[in-house]
């Protein structure tokens, strides 16, 4: 996900400044990863390099002068261009969770590497537990619920996954010495 353009989303609702942008991404990605203030003004600065944001103006109601940006023609145009792209499926597999399992395969006798996977698949299920108790509370926003549902369908697909590497220690092990 690129931070441009969801700053870009966000200004398209109208002006707004650095902290007034942060506390919107924090709403509307509630279980993203946090984006930082510093993030946030090195972000509108390059887009006001580029022509997709400009100053609207300056604000100082009772605390420090902040600048309002809004975004430009060319800046929604940019966004339009960016919502339309289809996001094409990762070409490669990158996961911490993919090489921790292939290593511990390759280095681990079938028993350790089985504890490994095991173990594993409680955190994982850990943490569907604990999305799931969430999705039960009532304050959550409809980007809650979008987010928790994308996590679980996420962690639900790596437990198949772990299962299935479960099955195949004794075979992959064979394999790696052979």
């Amino acid at each position: 996900m690129s931070a441009s353009y969801v700053l870009l989303g966000l200004l398209a609702r109208g002006p707004m400044h650095g902290y007034e942008l942060k506390h919107a991404y924090d709403q509307r990605l509630p279980r993203a990863k946090p984006l930082a203030f510093g993030q946030v003004y090195s972000t509108l600065g390059r887009l006001e390099r580029d022509g997709l944001v400009t100053q609207a103006g300056q604000d100082q109601a009772g605390g420090p002068e902040r600048t309002s940006f809004a975004i430009t023609g060319e800046g929604r145009g940019a966004l339009e261009a960016w919502l339309s792209e289809v996001e094409a499926p990762a070409p490669y597999v990158t996961s911490a969770l993919l090489s921790k399992v292939v290593v511990a395969l390759l280095v681990a006798d079938p028993a350790r590497a089985t504890t490994y996977l095991s173990a594993q698949q409680q955190a994982h299920t850990a943490r569907m537990r604990e999305l799931t108790r969430l999705k039960s509370e009532q304050d959550l926003t409809v980007g809650d619920h979008i987010a928790v549902d994308y996590a679980l369908t996420h962690l639900d697909a790596d437990l198949r996954w772990l299962q299935s590497a479960l099955h195949r220690v004794a075979d992959l092990h064979r394999e790696v010495r052979s």
